[in-house]
């Protein structure tokens, strides 16, 4: 079981490595020789399915929580998120991850990426009070990011080629798995998902 978990662990990080840079086309083909011949391949497809079903579990986690409160401190969709508590809380019910408590921590924890290779489940960084990694979402497809933004707001979907994020902007963070947290990671009971109404206009 250890060596399936440890094999998954290095392909996962082996497609992630080849969707973030082009392989020239003989390379490609004499590693998906290899792969053919250790008969590597089905699991790699395995993986593959793994990693995009998750990341479709995040975004879908994140969005039942449109809506839900801004609340400082807060990590519950009964009471309200602020911005890190809504990303912990969605990578804990969906993934059982436990990311650490603030968006700083939380950036130094997971792995470095660039703007262009952001995928959906991605975390994005922002300087929203004048300090870097201030504010913490993610990023669900299409040049937009879903989090719970400041008091008296609410968790919502936005685009970050909008002026405002896109001048904030402070990078792109990537969660592998239990092996990159700084913290302990533990399953976690899964919060209660509610479904919010919002009648106040956006600012």
């Amino acid at each position: 079981m250890l060596s399936d978990m440890r094999f998954s662990a290095i392909l996962a990080t082996l497609l992630i490595a080849c969707n973030a840079q082009a392989t020239p086309s003989g390379a490609a083909d004499e590693m998906d020789q290899l792969f053919a011949n250790k008969g590597f391949l089905p699991r790699i497809e395995q993986v593959r399915q793994s990693i995009s079903q998750k990341a479709t579990e995040l975004v879908v986690t994140a969005k039942g929580f449109l809506g839900a409160p801004y609340r400082a401190g807060g990590e519950s969709g009964e009471t309200g998120f602020d911005c890190s508590g809504f990303v912990r809380a969605i990578y804990g019910q969906t993934i059982g991850l436990i990311l650490p408590r603030k968006a700083e921590q939380q950036a130094a924890a997971t792995e470095k990426i660039e703007r262009t290779e952001l995928q959906p489940g991605d975390l994005v960084f922002f300087n929203t009070m004048r300090r870097a990694f201030s504010h913490v979402g993610i990023y669900v497809g299409e040049g937009k990011f879903i989090h719970s933004p400041k008091p008296g707001g609410e968790v919502r979907v936005e685009d970050m080629a909008v002026t405002y994020w896109n001048q904030r902007f402070n990078g792109a963070r990537r969660v592998n798995g239990p092996g990159q947290m700084t913290t302990t990671v533990t399953p976690v009971k899964p919060v209660t998902q509610l479904s919010y109404i919002s009648i106040a206009p956006l600012p």
